[in-house]
């Protein structure tokens, strides 16, 4: 490996304020930042005045490795700009394969996912004592498949609170799916942008699920959360209960 890096920054999921302490650093410093333009919100490039822009979206693979590689060995400070967390759907393993190939050392900035502004958003716990202490993060299997025993009707069974990602112009399939092990009138959302100017909450049901996305026109950058959990309903923790003892009350 070399002194020559690459740093994959999570943008979070839109709000520039919503960007981590350190992620603003990096784009303050960076001198070229490698970004989805479909995906990051423009307002962030605006966190990196001086650097060299390059919208990814257009590239293959190939091209984004040959963009890091080029400048970071030129002594260039590189961002690699996703949206969301890097860690969720946001194909970096291959990425970092090819710079190790290349002997370019990598560093993983984490970000805010939109996960985490959509139940905010929906002033939502999605881990609710009595009704689902698990999140299942997955997505609709489409032109990229997904491995058979994860497939949505599958994990649909457990009942646990469910965020099914880059499914929005998939809703009837994902709506068939989910029948098959949530009822009818288990509580849906669905936030488009979340975080951003332009977000959009949909409250529905399992049952009205493919209907009122088309109405409502929402058809990408959207997360499905499924389950009771955002019902508000449910027990109340016990870590804040009276008489409830732990390592830091009697």
């Amino acid at each position: 490996m070399t002194d020559a890096k690459v740093y994959f920054l999570g943008a979070g999921p839109g709000d520039p304020e919503l960007m981590t302490i350190k992620g603003m650093r990096l784009l303050q410093r960076a001198d070229t930042v490698i970004h989805a333009g479909s995906l990051v919100n423009a307002d962030i490039l605006e966190l990196a005045p001086g650097a060299e822009l390059i919208d990814s979206a257009p590239l293959c693979l190939d091209n984004i490795v040959e963009a890091m590689v080029s400048r970071a060995r030129a002594g260039k400070l590189v961002v690699r700009l996703h949206s969301g967390d890097p860690s969720l759907f946001g194909a970096i393993k291959e990425q970092m394969a090819r710079l190790r190939q290349e002997g370019i050392g990598y560093e993983v900035v984490p970000g805010v996912s939109s996960l985490n502004a959509a139940a905010a958003a929906l002033d939502s716990e999605l881990t609710v004592p009595g009704i689902s202490q698990t999140v299942i993060i997955t997505r609709a299997a489409g032109r990229t498949p997904v491995p058979e025993s994860e497939d949505i009707a599958s994990l649909a069974g457990h009942g646990a609170t469910m965020a099914v990602f880059l499914s929005a112009g998939l809703a009837a399939d994902v709506q068939a799916k989910l029948s098959q092990g949530y009822p009818p009138q288990t509580p849906v959302a669905v936030v488009q942008n979340a975080s951003r100017a332009g977000q959009k909450i949909l409250r529905t049901t399992v049952a009205g699920l493919a209907a009122d996305i088309a109405a409502a026109g929402i058809d990408r950058t959207a997360i499905i959360l499924v389950g009771e959990a955002l019902a508000q309903a449910g027990d109340e923790s016990l870590l804040y209960k009276k008489g409830f003892s732990h390592g830091y009350r009697e």
